[in-house]
């Protein structure tokens, strides 16, 4: 990371002019993916919740000479995206770049206290917003007959740890769907990948973990050490780019060496 704040890792030239949307692109892995795409030439729309953090990312990233738009909206509700995509387009061109990350309601609860509408939030959440976001921006991928999804699943979707069940399994079917939308869609030109991050550093952690707790953590990781958001936004780049042109339907576990099979 740069001192203005902008990735300084590696560079595709494929990338620039570009167009991407990143959905929770305000915070944590989303906006240093929207860093990073931003450094490499591409202009991104950042979504998010909170109009505050969307336009810090959006300033951060204009500050260093890209090219940005805030974007927020609620990636749940199809009416909220389908005014996303239409606000994208008109300011920025086409979105080539889907990297669809919305979500992150891991926190642990014990099954047999969830409730239904816990559990139906959760999925809402970390899965429908998936499903929400691609098939908003699929139809024109498709008559395009290019483009590029990334989604984000969760060590938590591989195999059973602390995250609630609902998240569990809303993590586990952003995998599969990946898997399924890479089969069905890849003989029109369009690639779709997953990321599965286990702990990569975040606010939260940060404020409920003391520094002891958090080196502890990172010690039971083979590589000594927690993620980091540019390490995910780093494998990003690499999914999205021409790099990776014979890829399709993968979940790529970034996880400090950690086996999640």
């Amino acid at each position: 990371m740069s001192s203005d704040g902008i990735s300084s890792g590696p560079h595709y030239p494929d990338l620039a002019g570009k167009v991407a949307l990143v959905t929770g692109g305000s915070r944590g892995i989303g906006a240093a993916t929207c860093r990073a795409l931003a450094a490499n030439g591409v202009m991104v729309a950042v979504n998010g919740r909170d109009p505050a953090a969307i336009d810090a990312t959006v300033r951060q990233i204009t500050a260093a000479g890209g090219t940005a738009m805030p974007a927020g909206g609620d990636v749940t509700d199809d009416d909220a995206v389908r005014r996303l995509r239409e606000s994208v387009e008109q300011t920025l061109g086409p979105v080539e770049i889907l990297a669809a990350f919305a979500g992150g309601q891991g926190a642990p609860e014990p099954t047999v206290q969830l409730g239904a509408d816990r559990w139906r939030a959760v999925l809402e959440s970390d899965l429908t917003s998936v499903f929400t976001t691609v098939t908003a921006f699929l139809p024109a991928m498709i008559e395009r007959g290019g483009g590029t999804i990334i989604t984000m699943s969760s060590t938590a979707g591989r195999r059973p740890g602390g995250a609630n069940a609902a998240y569990a399994a809303a993590k586990a079917g952003v995998v599969m769907f990946t898997s399924h939308l890479a089969n069905e869609v890849g003989g029109q030109g369009v690639r779709v990948n997953c990321l599965a991050p286990s702990a990569v550093l975040n606010d939260r952690m940060r404020r409920f973990m003391s520094a002891g707790q958090l080196q502890e953590l990172a010690a039971t990781y083979p590589l000594g050490r927690l993620g980091q958001p540019d390490d995910v936004a780093q494998a990003v780049l690499y999914l999205a780019s021409e790099a990776s042109s014979w890829i399709t339907g993968v979940t790529l576990d970034l996880t400090g060496g950690r086996v999640t099979g």
